[in-house]
């Protein structure tokens, strides 16, 4: 069963990119997505983030931050991760404005609060087709080396449901095999399109 991916994080810069990345170069149909309202990455404090709009190409914003300041940004590595992301896609999307990008089968997202703004979404929207896609939750802390961590373990589930005859019938087994093997628990729920 070939399959299509979504991997959805807050900002689409890092959790869901890196995820995004891995499975690409492994041949999945795989696109990604952020809920929040704006797009942020870290600044000089907490207090003054860098926010951008969904839709401002990554490229802009790592020549923005390399000009502002290239020591700070190369150390907390977010040149890096941008410039990762220039070489998957042009700029961060937001999810609640994906329709047009057609159904997914699957999709995953990195934080509970990201899993339920998906969910809601997928509920305020017309069910035309009444297709199911599966909404699962493998929560990832918000850094680089959780988000890579992350990425191999929504890699490896996602093998999983990809060598499943049909998802719906064996979800329960995977989900509950994946969780034992990498003691991390998953929400998942099932929606339609």
């Amino acid at each position: 069963m070939r399959s299509r991916y979504a991997m959805v994080c807050s900002s689409n810069q890092n959790r869901s990119m890196e995820a995004h990345a891995l499975l690409k170069r492994e041949g999945f149909d795989v696109s990604s997505y952020g809920t929040g309202s704006h797009v942020k990455l870290p600044g000089p404090s907490l207090r003054e983030p860098n926010v951008y709009d969904f839709g401002t190409p990554y490229k802009h914003m790592f020549d923005e931050l390399r000009r502002k300041d290239p020591d700070l940004y190369k150390r907390n590595g977010i040149l890096p991760m941008l410039k990762r992301n220039m070489s998957v896609k042009l700029a961060p999307q937001r999810w609640q404005d994906n329709s047009p990008d057609g159904p997914f089968d699957v999709v995953l997202t990195f934080e509970e609060k990201v899993f339920d703004m998906v969910l809601e979404d997928l509920n305020n929207r017309e069910q035309i087709l009444m297709k199911t896609v599966l909404v699962i939750n493998l929560e990832v802390k918000d850094n680089h080396e959780e988000a890579a961590t992350g990425a191999q373990l929504a890699l490896d589930l996602c093998r999983e449901i990809e060598a499943a005859e049909s998802w719906e019938e064996s979800i329960d087994d995977i989900v509950s095999n994946f969780e034992k093997q990498n003691r991390r628990k998953l929400l998942f729920s099932i929606s339609f399109y």
